[in-house]
């Protein structure tokens, strides 16, 4: 069995948890096609088709924008891009898409050839309306290719029971029978402790002060405003450290740097490090933080959280999507609880920014506490969210839809 993963992002260019997914996803694959063991479905290949500049890497095909399509909304660009894809699959025995970014390849590869399309939410469309801000009216034509391609699917693997549940109340013409559920994972033996502190002070960040830790894209769904005001109210002695770039809008980027500068108006040790920094240096950043917080008003699982917790470290959460599927409130991480509205956005605002500086600060000024949690948010991670059961799953489903 051939199966060909598409995919908007994928290494080097990736700035999303969906990038990562698949990354680990079609590295996992890879090596249950070469054990081969009697009782699995039989997998002889794997090749992924993503978007963006030529990969060196063999079995990767990369797609650049149309050139005719240069000036036009992003929308079209990503669907000139998926026309492509559609080609280049030709001879797979399976499809499987990643985001609406590359849902459109993998319905008409489904149409075209003849072959099963498995679909993987990471996130939905008609959840995330302030994509609007960014696409226009593209954002309608994300949303009827996420749903066409959706409700056509072959399967749909849901991220979470959370996600589960969206997909169906969003999408009731899918058949329930037809959304699986599995989990995102997490490399263990990549993201663990690391007690360096080099990459630390290059970038000024004191490994000796307690520290509270964001990253993430600058885009609405991840809550980074009411993290900026929480943060305000943090003892002064914490640290913020902010890996945080790529803005959605120069809106939510102006949003952002005003509050950041609010912010070292009055506080000395907030650092924003605003390049994509190499995944070993997010690792040591990981493991010297205190707490590591996630203020996502939408979240269908959050890898990040999981990486975190790899590295032995708190985590501090919105309970929202999948996260209380991955945070152990109490055990691994503190929820912090929200009412929202439709698109996410928190009915009482102040309260849920309250309700953020309050736990940050309960785990900030109790390292011990703070460290008990990590330790047992790595044995979590190890023992529930490996990528080679994220595989076999899937691999499962591949096997499946095939029969």
């Amino acid at each position: 069995m051939r199966v060909d993963l598409l995919t908007r992002e994928y290494p080097p260019e990736v700035y999303g948890g969906a990038g990562v997914h698949v990354e680990y996803l079609a590295r996992s694959l890879r090596a249950l096609a070469e054990e081969r063991r009697p009782g699995e479905p039989s997998l002889t290949e794997v090749r992924v088709r993503c978007f963006g500049s030529p990969r060196v890497e063999p079995g990767v095909t990369a797609y650049a924008d149309p050139p005719d399509l240069s000036g036009a909304n992003p929308a079209l660009r990503t669907l000139g891009v998926n026309l492509a894809m559609v080609d280049g699959v030709a001879g797979t025995d399976l499809v499987h898409s990643h985001t609406w970014y590359a849902n459109m390849a993998g319905h008409l590869a489904k149409l075209l050839h003849g072959v099963p399309h498995v679909v993987t939410a990471h996130s939905l469309e008609p959840l995330r309306p302030w994509k609007a801000e960014q696409l226009g009216g593209g954002y309608a034509v994300a949303c009827w290719c996420e749903r066409t391609a959706f409700e056509a699917a072959d399967a749909v693997i849901a991220v979470s029971s959370g996600m589960r549940d969206d997909i169906l109340a969003t999408y009731p013409a899918i058949d329930p029978d037809r959304v699986r559920v599995v989990h995102n994972g997490i490399d263990t033996d990549e993201y663990r402790p690391d007690s360096g502190t080099g990459v630390l002070e290059r970038l000024g960040i004191n490994p000796n002060a307690p520290s509270v830790v964001f990253i993430g894209r600058i885009a609405r769904q991840k809550g980074l405003p009411y993290l900026l005001r929480a943060a305000a109210s943090l003892p002064p002695d914490v640290q913020v450290v902010l890996l945080a770039g790529a803005a959605d809008t120069p809106e939510i980027a102006a949003e952002v740097n005003k509050l950041v500068d609010a912010l070292r108006s009055q506080r000395s040790n907030v650092v924003w490090v605003q390049a994509m920094l190499p995944k070993p240096d997010v690792i040591q950043i990981l493991s010297h933080a205190t707490v590591f917080v996630c203020p996502s008003i939408y979240e269908p699982l959050g890898i990040v959280n999981l990486e975190a917790m790899a590295c032995a470290t708190a985590v501090v959460a919105t309970a929202t999507g999948g996260i209380p599927e991955v945070v152990d409130h109490g055990t691994t991480g503190l929820l912090v609880p929200i009412e929202q509205e439709r698109d996410g956005t928190p009915v009482h605002p102040d309260r849920f920014v309250a309700d953020l500086a309050a736990a940050l600060t309960e785990l900030a000024t109790d390292p011990t506490r703070a460290a008990a949690m990590g330790k047992a948010g790595r044995e979590r991670v190890m023992e529930q969210f490996s990528w080679r059961a994220v595989a076999q799953r899937t691999l499962q489903i591949y096997a499946d839809v095939l029969r």
